[in-house]
Order: C-alpha cells, then structure tokens, then sequence
C-alpha cells in the first residue's frame, strides 16, 4: 500500500492519505464482511463527527469540480 501520513508541527499523525484504488479494495473488503455497515450512522454516534459532517454540508464558497478540473488541466 501506498498511504501518506501527514503530521503537524510536534510529529503527531494528524491525517491519512489512502490512493483511491486501495481505498476501494478496503471498502469492498469490508463491506464483504460487514455488508450493512452504514458508515454514515456510525459516525452520526459521535457528536464530534456529528459536528465536523454538519460544517462541511453547511460550508459554501468551495470550488465547483468542473472548476478544479480546469484548474488541473483535467
């Protein structure tokens, strides 16, 4: 696997970068196994997630992704 790991400032693990391929080879793993796994739900438990989830659906003033497609040359 090719992941990333990106850190802040002190050396702690902040994110995880995961190439969209592998990614999806997880997900069908998982969902072979766990096949009504509602990710969504789950993280809805989590008032945290709950909160971050919320702010991205509320947030404007992103790009459209025709817009970074242009911008990439895509």
């Amino acid at each position: 696997m090719n992941i990333q790991y990106i850190t802040n400032d002190t050396g702690d693990t902040t994110a995880v970068i995961v190439p969209i391929e592998e990614w999806d080879a997880i997900l069908f793993k998982l969902y072979q196994v766990e096949p009504e796994r509602n990710d969504t739900e789950y993280l809805l438990q989590s008032e945290t997630m709950k909160k971050r989830l919320t702010e991205a659906k509320n947030r404007s003033g992103g790009r459209s992704w025709e817009e970074v497609k242009n911008a990439l040359d895509l």
